[in-house]
């Protein structure tokens, strides 16, 4: 008998994508098998794009390109051998990959108030579900944006853009298929929103008035520019200009007032799209001339059984005339109400009070006059009782040393003997060195406490100290006490703890505080020294070095700031430690100079400038052009990363007016631009021409419009200018009108449209991402009209 054939692989259901080859195989045991491919039934003899093959065992059926006409089930016969297996042809959304990188890798960018639309053409298997999220949340139609969605692409359209516009948005197109999601971004700029308030008035005085506000919460989108302030007089309508202040700061002082004068403040943000609304403040009033200061409270010189005598010091402020006396004033201990003890103002710095009663407490206070006035008073002086003058207290007994250690000692004594109207009132603890022979008053304390602890004495140092009890005849004799104090702990080597945390190089932007942190140890503690660019440092900085770690400190930096800063230690035995680090100051560039443009080659124009100031101090300065063509046109960059003071701009189109500007720029941010103040443009020659009158043939020359050139499409990088021509031939000859998406573009500005002899220009300087769509020129005449189209696309700049 023949032996039979049989499957040693059988076929397997395949699923691919459309466009994508795919293949079915299945293998038989004997070599000479003849097979036959059946589709959905039906024999396959020959079929497009399909191949069958044949390699000793291995049967194949090979799909080139699948496409939708290859989708079924599939069936192999050989002689004794039977398989079946299916090819379903997936054909998942799809958007060109060209369109698909420039719409995800460069954000889109609208200003506030213009129109945005996003169109996405897409291909696939119908239906395709358009699906549009921001954040996260899907958008649908409402009274600001539109969705649209056909069989071929999908829009988003948004009229008039706002900040809130702004975001991370996604296209998701779904079908039976496959799901496609494209990420895209969508920037608003727009001026910044004003000031965060209030105004506050940090300082107001008869010579000055400065105020103090907080940056806009939204800066628009773009950084910002400085602060413009504004002030209007009280009862006057027109606004006085004091001047600006750079972004980084947000305080003001004008020196422009006048005493007694009220005055409103407001304050607007600006960056690069403009101005923001104004925030104003209330009524600010700028002082008269300035009263007094509070003296210190007065002090009790003696007291007696109806009079107490009383003295005081000239006041910190003494305002802003010479003081012409004091006044006194007098209360009973636990009352509200103070009565003047002299009527007229006196000269001397010591009163004697009298006409006292007595056993009753007193209290004192004192105000300086000038020419402006009483001044505040000073803080109540100590209760002191009318009465005669009482013994003084004796001395403390055994006073002795309870505990010593290396910066602290706890002294212990007892109270003096009492004797008829000395009673204690209290004790005051007072220390000296021995090379000093004035005591210094320590510690206070009440009659009830005979034990006090003195910290922060130093380690092997030798101190007199000495405790004396209190009354009201003030205080009595002292018992003197002399300590040393306990050795010094043990020696540590001195070393820098320089680590990633210290810097060797800062950029600090001016007017930001400088603080470095330059830790290290050693025992006993080190002397430590700083140096700006090996000079002692100037008066703007200060240094303090504590608990093993010592600070550089600049409050406001300076462009004078920058160099080299070093840090010396060094400790008894002359080891020295030190360690230098670079400082530059930097910040937002001051504007170049004026501009001056020429023609120096026919058809161009040459932009020249002087070098900004900044490049004084700025090594990583450069400079940008702008230029834009009506004068209140959009800015366009033309020019960028500009080292030298000139830039030459070729693409000038006669008879246009054009607009520069130049900035300069370093890694904080742009300057103020200087720019034109008049347009410039190129005179534009009108071509001269003749013309022949033809002579009369007798035969009717008109002839249907038609193009010798059609349009051709577009790709162009955004910002730059965009030529698009074609040639148009017919008699007479054929008048021509041009459109994007069906929209007339005779009167649009921004559109520049010719006709010379038939050959017919469009122009659109400066193309943004709305410009993409498709253009179509129509030529008529009497005798007919025709249309040629084509599609402008628009790539960002990368």
């Amino acid at each position: 008998s023949v032996p039979r054939c049989y499957l040693n692989k059988q076929l397997a259901t395949v699923r691919v994508v459309k466009g994508e080859p795919a293949e079915l195989s299945c293998t038989v045991s004997k070599d000479n098998v003849t097979g036959t491919w059946f589709k959905d039934g039906l024999k396959l003899t020959s079929m497009d794009g399909v191949v069958f093959e044949k390699k000793g065992l291995v049967h194949k059926l090979i799909i080139n390109k699948a496409d939708d006409i290859h989708a079924g089930k599939y069936r192999f016969e050989g002689g004794d051998v039977k398989t079946e297996a299916s090819i379903f042809v997936e054909d998942p959304p799809q958007v060109d990959k060209v369109l698909l990188k420039n719409l995800t890798s460069v954000p889109t960018v609208a200003k506030a108030g213009q129109g945005v639309k996003l169109r996405i053409p897409f291909e696939g298997r119908l239906p395709i579900r358009a699906t549009w999220l921001k954040d996260k949340m899907e958008l649908a139609d409402d009274m600001r944006i539109r969705v649209d969605k056909t069989d071929t692409f999908t829009m988003l359209s948004i009229p008039s853009c706002e900040r809130k516009d702004c975001g991370d948005y996604k296209v998701r197109l779904k079908n039976d298929s496959g799901v496609l999601e494209i990420n895209l971004k969508l920037v608003v700029t727009d001026k910044p929103q004003p000031p965060a308030g209030p105004i506050k008035v940090v300082e107001s005085s008869a010579n000055d008035i400065t105020i103090q506000w907080k940056p806009p919460k939204d800066d628009g989108g773009k950084p910002l520019q400085r602060y413009i302030v504004e002030r209007q007089q009280v009862g006057r309508n027109d606004w006085e200009t004091l001047g600006e202040t750079p972004r980084s700061c947000t305080t003001f002082t004008t020196t422009k007032v006048e005493e007694d004068t009220s005055y409103y403040f407001r304050v607007r943000a600006m960056n690069a799209e403009g101005k923001s609304d104004a925030l104003e403040s209330g009524e600010v009033k700028a002082a008269g001339k300035a009263s007094p200061g509070a003296p210190d409270p007065p002090e009790i010189v003696s007291a007696s059984r109806d009079t107490i005598t009383i003295s005081w010091k000239v006041p910190r402020k003494t305002g802003s005339s010479q003081i012409v006396g004091y006044v006194v004033q007098k209360r009973k201990k636990g009352t509200m109400t103070w009565l003047p003890v002299n009527k007229a103002p006196i000269k001397d710095k010591k009163l004697k009070v009298t006409n006292l009663k007595k056993g009753v407490q007193y209290e004192f206070r004192v105000a300086a006059v000038n020419a402006a006035g009483t001044g505040d008073a000073s803080d109540p002086s100590q209760p002191v009782c009318a009465r005669d003058p009482t013994k003084s207290p004796g001395q403390v007994q055994d006073l002795k040393v309870s505990s010593c250690d290396r910066t602290s000692v706890t002294l212990t004594w007892s109270r003096p003997e009492v004797q008829d109207g000395n009673d204690v009132k209290g004790y005051e603890v007072e220390m000296r060195l021995p090379q000093s022979p004035s005591w210094t008053k320590c510690l206070t304390l009440p009659s009830d406490t005979t034990t006090c602890t003195l910290k922060g004495l130093q380690a092997k140092e030798k101190y007199f100290l000495r405790v004396r009890a209190l009354n009201d005849s003030g205080p009595g004799e002292a018992t003197e006490l002399e300590v040393c104090m306990e050795a010094a702990a043990p020696v540590v080597p001195l070393r820098l703890l320089i680590d990633d945390t210290v810097k060797s190089f800062l950029v600090v932007r001016a007017g930001n505080i400088i603080r470095v942190n330059i830790p290290f140890e050693g025992s006993p503690d080190p002397v430590v020294t700083w140096f700006k660019d090996g000079l002692p440092l100037p008066n703007r900085a200060a240094t303090k070095t504590e608990d093993g770690t010592t600070q550089l400190l600049i409050g406001a930096a300076e462009l004078g700031d920058s160099g080299s800063y070093t840090v010396e230690l060094q400790d008894g035995s002359g080891k020295r430690e030190t360690f230098s680090f670079q400082v530059q100051i930097t910040d937002i560039p001051q504007p170049p100079g004026p501009l001056q443009l020429e023609e120096n080659v026919p058809g161009t124009v040459t932009v020249t400038w002087e070098p900004s100031a900044s490049e004084k101090w700025e090594k990583n300065l450069y400079y940008t052009v702008l230029k834009r063509e009506s004068q209140k046109g959009v800015w366009h960059v033309v020019g960028d990363l500009i080292y030298n003071y000139k830039f030459t701009f070729t693409c000038v189109i006669p008879g246009r007016d054009y607009y520069f500007r130049v900035v300069a720029k370093n890694n904080l941010g742009a300057s103020a631009p200087s720019e034109t103040l008049r347009p410039w443009r190129i005179r534009k020659t009108k071509a001269e021409f003749q013309v022949k009158p033809r002579t009369y043939r007798g035969v009717n020359q008109n002839q249907h419009p038609r193009f010798l050139v059609p349009l051709k499409p577009h790709v162009v990088v955004t910002g730059s200018e965009c030529h698009m021509s074609c040639a148009v031939g017919g008699h007479p000859p054929p008048k021509i009108i041009w459109y994007k998406d069906s929209r007339d573009l005779s009167k649009d500005p921004n559109y520049f449209c010719t006709n010379d002899f038939g050959v017919c220009s469009l122009v659109i300087p400066g193309v943004t991402k709305q410009d993409a769509g498709e253009y179509m020129v129509e030529a008529f005449n009497e005798v007919g009209r025709v249309f040629s189209r084509a599609f402008l696309a628009i790539k960002g700049n990368s």
